[in-house]
């Protein structure tokens, strides 16, 4: 009888031990977060790494980082997801590729009882209810709002008259399309502020210089562009300067070093700043304390702020 129940208490012990250890790594109980950026190269995501990794470093957790090479590779992103869930992470952070296309990974993240961390572009709502999948928490921007202080600035800085173009994000891409949407909203208030192009540019530098180059082919008396992304924003500059034009205003998104440079030189009048460093190490911090069994909140929403050349080397 001694032997049978000290027998069901060590067996009670090892299952507790080894439920504490889901996600550990190899060589001990440090726990495993999977952080999934859409791309490692870009700056934005690469000071997002950053802060995560700074912040694991903090708690002591072992910190995951992968992405696939182009942001438009959805299909890249759900195999990576796909093979951390199968190599049990104790938590997963992604910055979904596809809005709509992360709910079957959500779906089965949770049904491995890994608990998924959204970050910087929101899961398509339509496709969520629709889903049995549950995100334990948002952590980004107000994209749309840094899309209407883009659009007020533009239109106070031509004085309320002139014509736009407008490079996107990836359509139906969360980010790109609230960006959008808060720019044309605050357009919408100008009428004397015509957009005459707007065209995805798919978040890529070569494609805003191309897509913007065929723009001014087709407007050349075109006055200003939004860019929803400093990449594409840079593209934009650089296919001004192959044209050999001086006069349009360049607004961006995302307050890169580059494009904060480009600011302060001339070539952009403004974008529009995140804090990708502070979202990274923010969505380690609550994957950690999901871990841990702890309550997070429903979402984050780090403030954002418009760099002109008066402020543009703050941080």
């Amino acid at each position: 009888m001694k032997r049978l129940l000290v027998l069901l208490v060590l067996t009670t012990m090892a299952i507790v031990f080894a439920s504490c250890q889901r996600g550990a790594d190899q060589t001990g109980g440090a726990p495993r977060i999977a952080l999934v950026l859409k791309t490692a190269n870009n700056p934005f995501f690469i000071e997002m790494q950053k802060g995560a990794e700074e912040t694991a470093r903090k708690l002591g957790v072992n910190l995951i980082v992968q992405a696939a090479e182009r942001e438009v590779d959805v299909e890249k992103q759900m195999q990576i997801i796909e093979n951390l869930i199968q190599a049990k992470v104790a938590a997963l952070c992604v910055t979904p590729s596809g809005s709509r296309e992360i709910v079957p990974a959500i779906e089965k993240a949770n049904r491995a009882s890994i608990p998924v961390v959204i970050v910087d572009t929101r899961v398509d709502p339509k496709a969520m209810s629709e889903s049995t999948g549950k995100v334990a928490t948002f952590i980004g921007s107000d994209n749309y709002e840094g899309g209407r202080l883009a659009g007020e600035f533009l239109a106070k800085r031509l004085d309320g008259k002139g014509k736009v173009a407008v490079l996107e994000g990836i359509p139906g891409h969360e980010t790109g399309d609230s960006r959008l949407k808060g720019f044309r909203d605050a357009i919408k208030a100008t009428p004397g502020i015509e957009i005459v192009a707007s065209q995805t540019a798919n978040w890529e530098r070569d494609q805003g210089f191309n897509v913007f180059q065929n723009i001014l082919q087709s407007h050349p008396d075109l006055q200003a562009v939004f860019a929803c992304s400093d990449l594409m924003a840079l593209g934009a500059v650089e296919a001004i300067a192959a044209a050999k034009k001086t006069g349009i205003a360049v607004v961006g998104f995302d307050a890169l070093d580059e494009a904060r440079q480009a600011v302060l030189n001339g070539q952009m009048v403004a974008t529009v700043a995140q804090f990708p460093g502070t979202i990274g190490g923010m969505a380690v911090e609550n994957a950690y304390a999901l871990i841990k069994g702890e309550q997070v909140k429903q979402e984050f929403v780090v403030p954002i702020k418009l760099i002109t050349k008066e402020n543009a080397n703050e941080k």
